[in-house]
Parts: C-alpha cells; structure tokens; sequence
C-alpha cells in the first residue's frame, strides 16, 4: 500500500444546521456522527494531517477528545448556507500550507459519511496517482433509475419526460449515469489552489455500492443511517479509540 505522506485531510464540520440541529455531532449509532468518518480515517492517517474546519466551539471539544485539535476558528464568511466544500477546503490548505508544510493532495471528507471505507479511500488516492491528468476523484454512485427517462410535470400539471428521445431506448441501451454521494473528494493540492471550477476539472468517478451511500440531509435519513450502522456494528462492538 503506497501512500503518499503529503496528503491533508479536511472535515468540513460547522456547526449550523437547520434541520437537524447539531447534525455533526448528533449521537447516531452510539457515538457522535462525525466520529464515524473520523474512526476509519485513523486507521491509516496521523492526527497531524488531519484538519476539522469549523465555527463551533463545542465540536472542537468533542473532536479534541479523540486526539483531533482544530488549529482555527472557521472564519464567518466560510459559515453561510451558501459557502461550498471547495471554499472551506481551500481555506484549510492555505492555513497549513502558511504554517507546516506543502502539500500535494488533498482529501474532503465529509462528517456526514459514516459509512465511509478506508478501501474506497486508498482506491480513489491510487486512481489520482495513476492519471497525472486528473485534478480529483468524486465519490460517485449509479440513480437507481435512467435519468434518461425522467420525467417532469410541465405548466398544464401532466408529466413531460426531459428527453422524450429515450422513451423506446431499452435501459441496457441508456449511458449510465451517477452521482455524488457525498461521501469525499480526493484532489491534487494544484488544483485547490487554481480554485478549479467542477465544470473545467478533470475528474474521474470512485464508484460506491447504492447501499454504502446515504446523504443526511432529513430525520428519515438519519434513522435509515442509524439502522445501517446498527447493523454493521452491533450494540458495544465499537471500541474506545482516538487518533
């Protein structure tokens, strides 16, 4: 297993959250959530190249009892409903890159991905490696239905479909399509410092089973995650454990 030893880890992790208050650090599964991400990084990444981004006093607490420190206070404006994953992580490189070090890649991982593997992390480090063409590798997973075959309710309230071309295309025929599933990006260092846009990047897709993949956004997702963790790790069989 080569892993490079210039990597920096950012967990994006404010503390505002309007539909579930607290959501980072909500307790899901018998721990709070961002220690779930935060658990199976340790397994292969120091403390020192770990970074959690945030505002919140009380999950810089939380994270510190675990081994983790958050060296500074997310500033305000990286704090809003509107401010992106791109924006924080750029902060955090700046930050370490003016005090420790330089860096060359960069991995986001959200505190939301409690079903987070490190196989699927090592997997997405080595596919960047391998492409010195390729800016970042997205977690992605597949719809569970064809995009090609979407449909709409248009002005009159009757459904429409996007691309009503497909309608007599066999699924097998349709270009599979995927999505991000929230779960982490791998970046080179590069290209968080141009502040490459998604739409001028070269990036490749890490493919995700549909049942590894679960955005906690709702209540409902919450406890449908809750229930995955569940029965993943039986009640008791997660360990005290720190960075």
């Amino acid at each position: 297993m080569n892993i490079p030893d210039n990597i920096l880890i950012v967990v994006p992790a404010r503390g505002g959250s309007k539909r579930i208050p607290k959501k980072n650090i909500q307790v899901i599964a018998g721990q709070p959530m961002i220690f779930w991400p935060l658990m199976e990084l340790s397994k292969l990444f120091d403390a020192s190249k770990v970074i959690v981004s945030t505002d919140d006093a009380e999950i810089s607490s939380i994270v510190a009892s675990i081994g983790l420190r958050t060296p500074f206070k997310r500033p305000k404006k990286l704090c809003d409903d509107f401010t992106g994953s791109v924006e924080v992580t750029q902060h955090a490189l700046d930050w370490y890159e003016k005090n420790l070090g330089k860096i060359d890649y960069v991995l986001t991982v959200y505190p939301t991905a409690v079903l987070l593997s490190l196989k699927d992390v090592i997997s997405a480090i080595n596919l960047l490696k391998e492409d010195l063409n390729c800016d970042m590798v997205m977690s992605a997973t597949t719809f569970p239905a064809p995009i090609a075959r979407a449909v709409f309710a248009n002005k009159d309230g009757y459904a429409e479909m996007f691309q009503p071309e497909n309608y007599s295309t066999r699924s097998q025929d349709l270009v599979e399509a995927f999505h991000d599933a929230g779960q982490f990006y791998m970046n080179t260092a590069d290209s968080i410092r141009a502040k490459k846009a998604f739409t001028s990047s070269n990036i490749k897709l890490h493919h995700l089973h549909r049942n590894n993949v679960i955005d906690i956004d709702t209540l409902e997702d919450f406890e449908i995650a809750e229930e995955k963790l569940n029965s993943l790790y039986p009640s008791n069989s997660v360990k005290k454990w720190s960075f």
